[in-house]
Formats: structure tokens, C-alpha cells, sequence
């Protein structure tokens, strides 16, 4: 396939994908095409900066993320590292900090 053409699809393939489309590409065609799904990096800088940004205790942040306290402690002090869908969850509140206002309401 020539890459012009590779590149178009991939692009079309990303735009989907954003736009919360369903696509059932897997991980091998979406590389192919030049879609990558990056690997969600945070420091402990940025997950305490996302946590003061919000003006929330470690308490009250780990309820509203639903983990034990002492999990933020472990992160923010550099002894342990989000997994999995909190890391996402982490990375959407760096980008969009009232994602989770709802929680927050009575």
C-alpha cells in the first residue's frame, strides 16, 4: 500500500477513533496504519499538581477516584505508580480537570 494512501486511512482511522466512534481495528491494524496508542507517563509532580488543581485533599481525592489514601501517598511520594484505568483516569483530569465535578455534588 502505497504510504499517501496509508497515511489518509490512518489519519480517517484516528479521526474515528477520537470522535468515539466504535471501530473494531486491533492493535496490530491500527499500528499499520500508523495509529499508535500512547503509554500514559505521570510524575509525581504532575499527579500532586492535578490533585491541588482540584483543591482536594489526598483523602478526598482518593474517594473520588476510588483507591485507598494511602495509594496517593505511595504516588506522590514516588514510591509507587498508577495502574491501568487510573492512570488513564489520572491522565483525563491533567486535560480536563471537572471531569469529575459530578462525583463531587450532592
Amino acid at each position: 500500500m502505497r504510504d499517501s494512501i496509508k497515511n489518509a486511512i490512518g489519519n480517517t482511522v484516528h479521526d474515528l477513533v477520537k470522535a468515539g466512534i466504535k471501530t473494531s481495528f486491533t492493535e496490530r491494524e491500527l499500528k499499520a496504519l500508523g495509529v499508535e496508542i500512547p503509554v500514559v507517563n505521570l510524575t509525581t509532580y504532575q499527579i500532586r499538581e492535578i490533585r491541588e488543581n482540584l483543591n482536594l485533599s489526598q483523602t478526598v481525592f482518593a474517594k473520588l477516584l476510588n483507591v485507598s489514601p494511602s495509594s496517593i501517598r505511595q504516588w506522590e511520594q514516588g514510591k509507587r505508580q498508577p495502574t491501568g484505568a487510573t492512570r488513564v483516569l489520572l491522565d483525563l483530569l491533567k486535560k480536563s480537570p471537572h471531569i469529575l465535578d459530578y462525583r463531587l455534588n450532592s
